[in-house]
């Protein structure tokens, strides 16, 4: 889902680099189900829309796999709705939370603010085993996993691109990058955490301003399989220049060139688990 566009950008290009002679399969399960397949040692490398949790971690001590932690760039969970809404440019972190609340009354638009037509509100957003849904119920509603249940989900977040695009009345979210790629069908909203409401864009996500739904994007690589000299070459060729410069063209927002050289320093000195990821950044 999140992933997959930035990882197939970066594995097909590392692939005609090598003339076809590597092969980089991707593909897609949500955040959580790749670390499972991580730590079964099913795959070599995993994206994930959040850090690690515990209980991963120690699923992967479990299954004998030892991990490196590398960031890889920013995102901001943009909240989106049809272009023919004209009535709302803005919700409030209490509103989104009235709305998406496993306790939410809220049928009609009309219930999210005084003055919002008495129209069925249609929501969408991302499968309950994607790392940002977990991101997302943590920040507004307070507790991961935490949602109402009445809504289309997906993990695939075209779906929820079409869906939203065909419903003069929906309310959706998922990663920046989508709305960047399908803004010509997308209204995407400012969010207001209390100091004023802020639309997501590379700069409001780089500097946190968007809050609170900006956030790191990282990759995991077991050790066992950074020792072999061609994901070695891949995790350079991800986070180096040319990975870099894809990882902007697809829409997320690229980290500070510091955090890629300390990124592949850990690579290179064989830095497993849990990164600080302040330190990495630079601050």
């Amino acid at each position: 889902m999140l992933f997959r566009s930035v990882s197939q950008a970066v594995a097909e290009e590392f692939m005609k680099l090598h003339d076809g002679k590597v092969n980089v399969t991707v593909a897609e399960s949500g955040t959580g189900g790749g670390f499972k397949k991580f730590a079964n040692g099913e795959i070599d490398i995993t994206g994930a829309s959040r850090p690690i949790k515990p209980e991963e971690i120690e699923a992967c001590k479990a299954g004998g796999i030892e991990f490196i932690e590398l960031p890889i760039a920013f995102d901001g969970l943009s909240v989106v709705v049809n272009p023919a809404n004209t009535f709302c440019e803005s919700l409030t972190v209490e509103e989104l939370k009235k709305i998406w609340e496993p306790s939410s009354k809220v049928k009609l638009w009309s219930d999210v603010r005084a003055g919002f037509p008495a129209e069925p509100i249609k929501l969408f957003g991302p499968g309950t085993d994607s790392g940002t849904f977990d991101y997302f119920t943590e920040e507004i509603v307070g507790e991961a996993k935490s949602s109402r249940p009445d809504f289309t989900q997906s993990e695939d977040d075209n779906i929820l691109v079409q869906g939203v695009a065909g419903e003069k009345f929906a309310l959706g979210y998922f990663g920046y990058a989508y709305y960047v790629e399908n803004q010509d069908k997308l209204k995407v909203l400012g969010v207001d955490p209390g100091t004023g409401a802020v639309k997501p864009d590379p700069a409001s996500i780089e500097s946190g301003s968007y809050s609170p739904l900006s956030r790191p994007l990282y990759i995991y690589v077991s050790m066992k399989a950074a020792d072999r000299p061609e994901v070695a070459a891949f995790l350079e060729y991800c986070l180096g220049e040319n990975g870099q410069t894809l990882i902007g063209e697809v829409g997320y927002v690229k980290l500070p060139a510091v955090a890629y050289t300390n990124a592949l320093d850990r690579v290179k000195n064989k830095t497993t688990g849990v990164g600080d990821l302040q330190k990495t950044l630079g601050k």
